[in-house]
């Protein structure tokens, strides 16, 4: 190489890694906003603002990081804003199955696409369903509920809390992996229908385990299985729908930090490695696990972008299957 040649390249590369520093270090300049899209209150914002706290120190502790909720249209309001806003890693989002998965789907028409409009950043974890029934259904598990089911056809029912959300489509995959035919009742909203369930009016539901558990010990409600690959922490003892003989059998609600797409991968690199590291602290740990979060070890960028991939598409055909439409 001429030596001219020599140090203007050597320049260059000193520049680049000047730059790159520089870019590693000076992010975050302004407050990270981690966007929630569902309103204050719900297991979801509960996670997020435990995650929120936790971030701030790992981030350099110069800037705030804030939750900000932006509630509608099933999660789509919030996750179009995240997808409008600028890549510099200050706008992430707390995503779920909705607005990364099943949404792109359900809805006519959304602003966003969940594969190309996001940056993925760690794969959090899950939140298990389980399926509970009233206790007045004489059935103590999955193969009893499947051939009562079967000798009453179209009398069973299981609420969700509405149309095309994943308590829904938990119920449509069951039925389309069972053979049964149970009969889909919505609500507005899980309280509704964890109400008319505790009622009576309903027969089963597909819920998170959170919700469910302060009625499965109080005896108000009897749980058959884990809609999830894997048995519950918070339900060792109660096998999964797939150990009672349903075949593929995997229904959750995911959990993943996302970005705008074109965020810097230093950035990107720098918030995983933060949220690599929350997730490591055990007060952190039992915190969420306590919140019903099933923790994942698949944490890198692109394993929750394979993971969401996977994901539309499986929903896709549960939605085909299901008829449900929302606008």
């Amino acid at each position: 190489m001429h030596p001219i040649s020599r140090r203007a390249f050597a320049i260059y590369t000193g520049a680049a890694t000047l730059g790159l520093a520089h870019a590693q270090t000076t992010f975050p300049s302004k407050p990270v906003i981690l966007v929630v899209p569902y309103a204050p209150g719900g297991p979801t914002d509960a996670m997020a603002r435990t995650l929120a706290t936790a971030l701030k120190p790992k981030l350099g502790d110069k800037e705030p990081v804030l939750v900000e909720n932006k509630a509608g249209a099933g999660a789509n309001i919030g996750a179009e804003y995240v997808a409008r806003a600028e890549p510099d890693g200050h706008t992430i989002m707390f995503g779920t199955s909705a607005p990364l998965a099943i949404n792109v789907s359900l809805y006519q028409k959304i602003g966003y696409d969940p594969v190309s409009s996001f940056t993925p950043i760690i794969y959090l974890g899950y939140l298990p369903n389980v399926l509970v029934v009233h206790p007045s259904l004489p059935v103590r598990n999955v193969q009893e509920l499947i051939a009562y089911g079967k000798a009453h056809p179209r009398k069973l029912s299981f609420a969700s809390s509405g149309s095309g959300a994943s308590s829904h489509l938990a119920g449509v995959q069951f039925n389309q992996r069972a053979g049964t035919d149970f009969q889909h009742v919505p609500y507005k909203g899980t309280g509704p229908a964890l109400n008319d369930l505790l009622g009576g009016q309903v027969s089963m539901a597909f819920t998170d385990v959170l919700t469910a558990l302060p009625h499965i010990k109080a005896g108000k409600l009897r749980v058959l299985g884990v809609t999830t690959a894997a048995r519950s922490r918070s339900l060792p003892d109660v096998p999964t729908v797939m150990e009672q003989g349903v075949p593929d059998y995997d229904v959750s609600v995911f959990f993943g930090i996302v970005g705008p797409a074109g965020m810097p991968r230093d950035v990107v690199q720098k918030l995983n490695t933060a949220f690599v590291g929350i997730l490591q602290q055990p007060e952190v740990r039992q915190r969420l696990e306590a919140q019903g979060l099933a923790i994942s070890n698949e944490q890198k960028p692109e394993q929750l972008g394979a993971f969401i991939q996977s994901e539309v598409k499986k929903w896709r055909e549960v939605v085909r299957i299901s008829g449900a439409r929302a606008d």
